[in-house]
């Protein structure tokens, strides 16, 4: 049962993530100028955010050995998914957003499966 609970909280944290992305593509489009601004910025905002995802936040992040660098990444992104979709008209939705996120971090940390990394653990 504990197995089933744990696999579907990092599924859902998964759909988190990725919601997270959008709503960075979406805020970025969101924000106002002339359209070639909008453009580049809905696609850079979530390539930054999946570059520094995958570098220090992943499971199998290469650069494992810094908890600080690890909470700081999720805390960056997810607060940044969190503002553009209050900054784009959508506070009810961001709201919701965190209240999710908060949920499923408490219910993977009361199972043991979100943790920093500990320094000289292996990636």
């Amino acid at each position: 049962m504990r197995a089933a609970a744990t696999a579907l909280s990092l599924a859902l944290r998964f759909l988190l993530e990725l919601c997270a992305l959008a709503a960075l593509g979406y805020g970025g489009y969101g924000l106002g100028g002339p359209l070639p601004l909008r453009i580049a910025l809905a696609a850079v905002l979530p390539s930054a955010a999946a570059l520094l995802w995958g570098r220090y936040a992943a499971p199998r992040a290469p650069v494992r050995r810094s908890p600080a660098a690890w909470l700081a990444t999720q805390l960056a992104v997810m607060g940044a998914a969190v503002a553009a979709l209050a900054a784009t008209g959508h506070p009810l939705l961001a709201g919701v957003f965190a209240a999710v996120l908060v949920a499923n971090t408490a219910a993977l940390a009361a199972l043991g499966a979100w943790h920093p990394p500990r320094p000289g653990a292996p990636g």
